[in-house]
Formats: C-alpha cells, structure tokens, sequence
C-alpha cells in the first residue's frame, strides 16, 4: 500500500517575511559594519598617514579584531580604495554645489564666500581626503580618480569664467581659472595645516588673495548694469 502522500508546506506570509528579513538584516549589520571600520581607517589615516597605517591599528580603532576587519577587506589598500571613492562621491556632490552658488547674482565678496565656504567646510570635515589625496603611497585607483576629479573642476571654473567674460579669448579664459584652481590648491593646503584661530585666518587670507586677483577681471561684470 502506497504511503500517504505528505501535504506541501506552503510558506506564510510570516516565513517570507522572516526569510527575507534575515538578509536585509544581515546586509543592514554589514553595511554598519563597512561604515565602521571606515571612519576608523579615516582616523588612523590622519594620525599616521597612509604608509604607517596597517590594518591591525584599523581594527583595534574601530573596536574589532582583524579576522571581523578581514572578512570585509582583504588589506590596507582596499579600505583606502573604498574610503577614497565614498569621500570623492561627496566632494563631487560639495564642489558641485559650491560652484552652482557662482551662477547667483552676488558681489564678487559674497560669490567667493559662498563657493569656497562649502569646500573649506567639506575638507575640515573629512581631513582624510587631503591625507589620501597627497600620500606618495596612495594606490593609484584613487590618485587617478583624484586628477580626474581636479581636471572636471578646472573645466568647471573655465566654464563660468567664460559665462562671465563671453568676449575674453578662450586661452586667456584657461590660463585665469588655471591660477584660480592652482591659489585655492595652495590656500587649502595651508588652511588644513593650522587648527582654530589660525585655521580661520587662514580662510580669510585665501579671500583676499582671490578677492584681489579677480575683482580687477571680474568685477565690472559682476558690478549691476
């Protein structure tokens, strides 16, 4: 006699909820996880630069061991690479903003302090990016991303010089926004080299300097008609 056949088990609502669940929670705790070990890696980054950083110190700053650290990262560089692109993404995101404020129509003193604000702010708030942006041993993945990073902004700046000066030859355009981007290069360098007081005088310096090299190019048409 043939055995009874058994009923499928048809899955409830509350055995795909719980099935689906452990996934996004599992992925949830992970991506908690990759975010942790990443500020850490920014921190040991910023206090022993790239070279001396090792993963052991990435783990024990982010509370870890380095097995935990190992099954989300092979090694150093690949935190690096991960750290790079999240911090280029947001710089991509400030700068963009920052240079959307040029197309207001603001005195020349007010247009620079709503550009270079941002930027200033996005640097302080996440030193790490100077820190793999200038390392000698940085991988080259983000070295790479950086220049081209850098190359978009001065296309950038060119194209709102040219907005601004229509009839100025395009060489003269290129070769404005080249000392631009090359002064604000080396006013953020000095800026995030000093710390409270300093820091903000700095920042006031980097102003004048552009106050003063621009307002002679730009300040009759910025000036209302």
């Amino acid at each position: 006699m043939p055995e009874p056949t058994k009923p499928e088990h048809t899955p409830s609502s509350q055995d795909n909820g719980s099935a689906a669940g452990r996934p996004r929670r599992r992925q949830a705790r992970g991506e908690r996880r990759i975010a942790q070990l990443l500020d850490a890696a920014a921190s040991v980054f910023c206090t022993t630069g790239y070279t001396a950083a090792s993963t052991n110190a990435i783990a024990r700053e982010a509370g870890v061991s380095p097995g935990t650290l190992y099954q989300f990262f092979p090694n150093k560089e690949a935190i690096a690479v991960e750290l790079g692109g999240r911090l280029l993404h947001q710089w991509r995101e400030s700068h963009g903003e920052a240079l959307d404020a040029a197309a207001l129509d603001l005195p020349l003193e007010e247009l620079l302090d709503a550009v270079l604000d941002p930027l200033i702010d996005f640097n302080q708030q996440n030193p790490a990016f100077a820190v793999l942006m200038h390392g000698p041993d940085t991988p080259g993945q983000i070295t790479d991303e950086f220049t081209t990073v850098h190359l978009g902004l001065l296309e950038r700046i060119e194209t709102l010089m040219a907005g601004y000066l229509p009839d100025t030859p395009a060489d003269e355009i290129a070769r404005v926004s080249t000392m631009i981007f090359v002064i604000f290069k080396g006013g953020l360098e000095l800026i995030m080299a000093h710390e409270g007081a300093q820091r903000a005088a700095y920042t006031d310096e980097l102003k004048k300097v552009l106050l003063r090299y621009l307002d002679p190019i730009l300040g009759e048409a910025l000036r209302p008609a």
